[in-house]
């Protein structure tokens, strides 16, 4: 028997150290090959790291949260053969210490995939008070909603995480362990979470924005209903063959149209080179929010694409920013950001800018309220635009020149299309 080095690789762009994020691995286990074994973080992305052998792993090179340099030992694997690691004549091996936490539940042994009734007689063993469950943010919240405490709760994901899966087994036997829940049952349970991953670098990212940038805000409502109501003929005489619209193309072409006109709002600010680069192509970041956090997929291009080609790749970019597939290109490189909070966009919203970006587009959500046009009171569509801008580069007159030709053009939908 041999050793495995995997050590931890250059992923490029120059990055010399990235943040472990996560394993999904322990000591002791047998993996084999191309299993991913962990997740790591760079400034832009997450990314897989597979084994490239198959074997037992015998120790993890550091833990969740702990920064890395490109080359330090990542996990030791013991392998047929000589392996790729041999040790010094008369040293003894290094210990590379295991991560101490989260100590994962043992996971049992691989069963066939049948559908099999509740053990009711099996009791459920609580993890010790040090012992901290896997699972996702969506899963503790939905445990935290529903007065589930995790350590009663079996994981059956890779390392002992917990999954939602778990979690609906879990409340079809409420006499297992502790007593049903309730939302008024009271509580004295409190829960640590480290700020790892990509939660560290949103707090990092927006705290280096709010700290380097001079933030400035500009609201405006919109009168959308001629705008929606050619979206929703659109969607019936087109939505089968070419894919439903949302409003964000249409905010999208808008933003194009209007920022020939501004084009220092299209731009980018290296503050520390003191140089700012105006953008002759739109790069739309579109704020999308994940499971694990916000992340920003870039539609690259809107001001060549149309109505369609543009829905269709924010689509696209959405689902693999929330699948946490997307890949480092398509989350950089953005000129101007468009962030909507949807039916949840409320009256009035403050976005960060999202830097070296110079402004960012908020969207709240369409209400119908009475307005006055032509002396009558007639019920509109309505929606506040609630954008900010980096003062530093842009000036409050042009701030506000730009969101009245963004509202000018929705408001009036067939300008969108005049060339």
């Amino acid at each position: 028997m041999g050793t495995h080095v995997i050590k931890m690789p250059d992923i490029g762009e120059g990055i010399a150290q990235v943040e472990l994020v996560e394993w999904f691995v322990k000591v002791g286990d047998t993996i084999t090959e191309d299993q991913v074994v962990a997740d790591v973080m760079t400034d832009k992305a997450t990314v897989e790291i597979p084994s490239p052998v198959s074997g037992k792993v015998l120790a993890l090179g550091g833990q969740p949260g702990e920064v890395m340099a490109v080359g330090s030992e990542l996990i030791r694997i013991e392998v047929e053969g000589a392996g790729n690691h041999q040790e010094s004549a008369g040293k003894p091996a290094p210990v590379v210490a295991a991560a101490p936490e989260p100590k994962p539940v043992e996971v049992p042994a691989a069963r066939p995939q049948v559908a099999a009734a509740p053990v009711e007689s099996a009791p459920i063993v609580p993890r010790g008070a040090n012992e901290k469950p896997l699972a996702s943010p969506a899963v503790r919240k939905r445990a935290w909603d529903a007065g589930i405490e995790l350590r009663y709760v079996h994981g059956s994901g890779p390392a002992g995480r917990i999954l939602h899966e778990d979690l609906d087994a879990f409340l079809t036997q409420p006499t297992r362990g502790q007593a049903a829940p309730s939302g008024y049952a009271k509580r004295e349970d409190s829960e640590q979470i480290p700020v790892i991953g990509l939660r560290r670098k949103i707090a990092q990212r927006m705290q280096d924005a709010k700290r380097r940038v001079a933030h400035f805000s500009y609201v405006e409502e919109i009168d959308v209903t001629a705008l929606e109501e050619l979206r929703q003929h659109l969607n019936g005489k087109f939505g089968e063959s070419r894919g439903k619209l949302t409003l964000l193309p249409f905010l999208v072409r808008a933003m194009v149209v209007a920022l020939r006109d501004f084009p220092q709002i299209n731009a980018t600010y290296d503050d520390e080179g003191q140089v700012i680069t105006r953008h002759g192509a739109v790069h739309v970041g579109i704020a999308t929010q994940g499971d694990n956090g916000l992340m920003v997929p870039v539609l690259r291009h809107a001001e060549a694409g149309s109505l369609w080609s543009n829905a269709s790749e924010i689509s696209r970019l959405a689902n693999a920013a929330r699948n946490n597939k997307a890949s480092r290109e398509e989350l950089s490189g953005s000129t101007i950001t468009l962030t909507s909070l949807g039916a949840l966009g409320g009256i009035v919203s403050t976005p960060v800018v999202n830097t070296p970006e110079v402004a960012i587009v908020g969207v709240n959500r369409i209400v119908e309220r009475p307005m006055v046009v032509n002396g009558q009171i007639v019920v509109r569509k309505m929606m506040n635009l609630s954008s900010s801008f980096d003062h530093r580069v842009v000036d409050g007159m042009d701030a506000a020149q730009f969101i009245q030709a963004v509202r000018g053009l929705l408001e009036q939908p067939a300008s969108l299309f005049v060339e």
